[in-house]
């Protein structure tokens, strides 16, 4: 499956993103209650809905929320305006995030909330790019130094992320996902143009370590 299959806009690595649920196995217990933080147009939500796993969303976008229900019918997402989550204490057995973490402010209120909300136990997953690619590259595309970091302001190295979840009560653990598919491919294309696309047939950052990949998937265990 490839995103641009599944909803208008790219606001992910949607099939990359899809495979690192199926690998940890956390949905596949009967009775797990999930949550996704930041559903966009509801890909993800609305895949995970039709293979009949227990799963809501939230999003801070009412638009997005809005073109999503409108392609996929009437998905069960909250609109959020701050990193408050609309649920109770232990609610869930797996939050998860992608390309959400990165453009969190407040990145400790975010992880407190997360703790909050999952049952001991349960887990974690996040997917945020790595810090020193990321600089890189959105330097390339906006053609500045400074005008995304208010956008990409929580960026992370491997080290800083774990430290960071740990201190707030998980047990980090990174995965090996490939990224460079179909929809990385035309990402590179579209932003860097034929040059990135040429750097990338003989670079390939998916046999970099895992604290060096360009995207950091993230297993935390919450304590």
């Amino acid at each position: 499956m490839y995103y641009s299959d599944v909803t208008p806009q790219h606001f992910g690595n949607f099939e990359a993103n899809l495979r690192f649920i199926d690998a940890t196995g956390v949905l596949a217990r009967p009775g797990i209650r999930a949550l996704e933080i930041g559903t966009g147009t509801g890909a993800l939500l609305h895949e995970l809905l039709t293979r009949g796993y227990s799963v809501r969303g939230v999003e801070i976008n009412q638009a997005l929320i809005d073109e999503g229900r409108a392609r996929f019918g009437p998905l069960p997402v909250d609109r959020v305006s701050g990193v408050q989550l609309p649920a109770a204490d232990g609610e869930f057995d797996v939050v998860f995030s992608f390309d959400v973490f990165e453009h969190i402010p407040d990145s400790d209120a975010h992880l407190a909330e997360v703790a909050r909300v999952l049952k001991p136990g349960g887990s974690y997953l996040m997917q945020t790019p790595q810090k020193w690619w990321n600089t890189i590259f959105e330097t390339i595309r906006w053609r500045s130094a400074t005008a995304w970091r208010a956008d990409h302001c929580a960026l992370h190295t491997m080290g800083e992320l774990e430290a960071r979840l740990r201190r707030h009560g998980f047990e980090p653990a990174a995965w090996d996902i490939p990224v460079v598919n179909r929809f990385f491919r035309d990402k590179v294309r579209r932003h860097l143009g034929a040059a990135g696309v040429a750097a990338l047939a003989v670079f390939n950052p998916d046999r970099l370590p895992l604290a060096w990949r360009t995207n950091m998937y993230i297993q935390a265990r919450k304590r």
